[in-house]
């Protein structure tokens, strides 16, 4: 609940706290709201000064930090919570640290809080000391991972209980995932998922392009990185050694019976459940307009099995829940299976203008605008 309506346009990024009683949402509308997750009230609003384009949430959940579509990136506290009071507080974001004019595709908080990680466009991750005082301590850069030739558009860490610092993981549409040890910035190993579903559905035809990574995440114990990427109607299981520090195929898990391309992907942390998302709006099909699609998936490693609606947790009721209706229309997952082959590249993919278009653009920005009348 929010007394001031909620969002008002498009949301691009949502994120759960570690514990789970906090979620913060930003998008097109230049706010970010972090909400109770057991009221679901709005207890924070932040104004941002551009479309919002990533969030993360602290470990210690004393403090939440987006980036906005110029590459800025902003911290908020929140330490200071009381459920008590019903109304939302407004707060104000302050700016740690800016990837020049180039859109954050990503944030992460390290295990320990000590780093925060950000991505962007520009095919760039960088490492920054997350300072004790980030109202008004200086950032420091820890380091640089550079090494992918395409926009980065997820990341993650692994960790386990005798690694517990973790390695982090990189997603790209250069279709590879990347292991780094992300304190010195050095690159332990990579792994061209593209190449890898290509070979094993050697049948299919290959795109000019290989396919952008969409999502990855890690199983609990950090032992597998489940991987989406835009063409394959099912996820990668890469294995992750911690002590070699290397990355290899598992399996490709495969959804038959419908196209189903996953565009968000999660693992659960009590129980071996993979829950996947398959999303898209604006679609040009008679059945509907936008579409949401759940699917899960039971084990991991050997004993991997793509559950049924039936078998879902929560069964049907949390399905209609979820995607709004439990039947959805071949023609609208065809077309939605198109529309995410192509919509993370087209999205972040950068266009080249003429030196003429670039100008005539800039003329056209607010904040150029502004400088002409004042």
């Amino acid at each position: 609940m929010d007394e001031n309506g909620g969002h008002k346009d498009s949301i691009r990024a949502i994120r759960y706290s570690k514990s789970g009683q906090l979620l913060a949402s930003g998008g097109d509308d230049k706010l970010v709201k972090i909400w109770d997750t057991h009221s679901w009230r709005c207890i924070y609003s932040v104004a941002s000064e551009k479309r919002v384009t990533s969030l993360a949430i602290s470990g210690d959940e004393k403090f939440v930090s987006f980036a906005d579509k110029f590459g800025v990136v902003y911290v908020v506290d929140i330490g200071d919570y009381n459920n008590e009071n019903p109304a939302p507080v407004n707060k104000k974001g302050v700016p740690i640290l800016s990837h020049y004019c180039s859109i954050i595709t990503r944030l992460e908080f390290s295990p320990d809080d000590r780093y925060i990680v950000s991505a962007d466009r520009d095919f760039k991750i960088r490492v920054t000391v997350f300072p004790k005082d980030p109202l008004n301590g200086a950032h420091e850069i820890q380091s640089f991972c550079l090494g992918h030739t395409e926009f980065v558009s997820c990341l993650a860490f692994v960790s386990c209980q005798d690694y517990s610092h973790g390695l982090l993981v990189s997603g790209s549409g250069d279709s590879t995932v990347r292991l780094w040890d992300y304190a010195s910035g050095s690159l332990l190993d990579a792994c061209d998922v593209g190449a890898k579903a290509g070979f094993l559905h050697s049948n299919e035809i290959q795109d000019e392009v290989l396919p952008a990574v969409t999502d990855l995440c890690a199983t609990p114990d950090g032992s597998l990185l489940a991987v989406a990427i835009q063409s394959l109607p099912g996820v990668i299981l890469l294995r992750c050694n911690l002590s070699t520090r290397t990355l290899s195929v598992s399996k490709v898990v495969s959804f038959k019976g419908e196209t189903f391309i996953p565009t968000s992907i999660r693992a659960a942390t009590s129980v071996p459940m993979l829950w996947m998302v398959m999303g898209a709006s604006s679609l040009q099909s008679n059945d509907s307009s936008l579409l949401a699609r759940v699917r899960i998936v039971s084990g991991f490693g050997s004993e991997s099995v793509v559950l049924e609606d039936r078998e879902v947790p929560g069964g049907e009721l949390l399905l209609q829940a979820l995607q709004g209706k439990l039947s959805i229309g071949e023609e609208a997952f065809s077309t939605a299976a198109e529309a995410v082959k192509t919509a993370m590249r087209n999205l972040l993919i950068k266009k080249q203008y003429s030196a003429e278009r670039r100008d005539f653009r800039k003329r056209g920005r607010n904040d150029k605008k502004n400088q002409t009348t004042s």
